[in-house]
């Protein structure tokens, strides 16, 4: 089992035949991802790909001709919201957004779409998410992972895969890496995705990266405490060097009313059983020492 993709991933790129597309949807489909289809608009009865898929003009073709669940978007930031909205009206329930640099008032609108909708959207500004062995969807190399069952979350693209590669390293399977992306308003929160790995029989403990700004690692922590009691679960928060007043990295690294700081993060993490790395590659070291095996 995994969460969010998995073998029956029947999955659409949408901006297939644009040059970050084309490039991650062939390293996805080279990872064994089922890519049943792509779409630009005016592109409609072109193939994409080493192994030809079909492009479409809209998603609702894509939907009722080759079955797409599964969507991720490679779009400009200008038509990125329009991208998402069309995925849903078309009916698909999972929905990855890579582009970066969305506004934040065109995200409140498209977030809210989705979920009256009953879909989950994951991203603007995100990694993708893998789950290893079975499918990639979006930027998160494939060849770093091993397949094991530790689940990991993470608001930072780059210490995803520094952390993922760490965990291999050290013999450390993974069951499936989720990027969330780090903008203030984005589709999915930790708390989200911890759910999905709180279900997920093949996913004994969890990794989550986090970073300054906003208040969703101390509310994921006082999720962890009173929803996944005996899971170890170990973290790392980046930032703790930033100047005081200096907004840094992603948009959503924002500090104020007390919250949002490297310490208060961390200090919420430790009260609810969580084992905080000073940096990324003690995490392996704190997994082992709370009981997870070798894989």
């Amino acid at each position: 089992m995994s969460i969010l993709v998995g073998s029956d991933t029947r999955l659409l790129v949408q901006g297939i035949t644009g040059r970050e597309g084309a490039f991650h949807a062939q390293q996805m489909q080279d990872y064994g991802t089922n890519i049943v289809a792509g779409m630009t608009p005016g592109k409609g009865g072109q193939t994409a790909l080493e192994r030809p898929v079909p492009v479409f003009n809209t998603c609702h073709e894509a939907v009722s001709r080759q079955g797409a669940n599964t969507s991720v978007i490679y779009v400009p930031a200008a038509g990125a919201p329009d991208a998402v909205l069309e995925a849903v009206d078309a009916g698909i329930k999972t929905i990855f957004c890579i582009t970066e640099h969305i506004p934040a008032l065109d995200m409140l609108k498209v977030v809210h779409v989705v979920e009256q909708a009953g879909a989950r959207l994951v991203g603007p500004n995100c990694p993708g998410a893998t789950s290893v062995g079975r499918a990639k969807v979006g930027i998160i190399p494939g060849t770093i992972h091993r397949p094991g069952h530790v689940g990991v979350v993470s608001r930072s693209g780059t210490l995803t895969y520094e952390v993922v590669e760490a965990l291999t390293e050290a013999g450390i399977g993974q069951s499936t890496c989720v990027g969330i992306g780090g903008d203030p308003i984005s589709g999915s929160n930790f708390i989200d995705i911890l759910s999905l790995f709180r279900d997920d029989p093949e996913t004994n403990a969890v990794v989550l990266i986090g970073e300054i700004g906003g208040d969703g690692e101390e509310r994921a922590a006082e999720w962890i405490a009173a929803n996944m009691p005996g899971v170890p679960v170990v973290s790392f928060i980046a930032g703790r060097t930033a100047p005081p007043g200096r907004r840094m990295g992603h948009a959503g690294a924002i500090i104020s009313g007390g919250r949002g700081t490297a310490q208060s993060k961390v200090a919420a993490l430790e009260a609810a059983g969580v084992r905080v790395a000073e940096t990324p590659s003690q995490i392996p070291q704190l997994l082992l020492e709370m009981g997870v095996r070798a894989s």
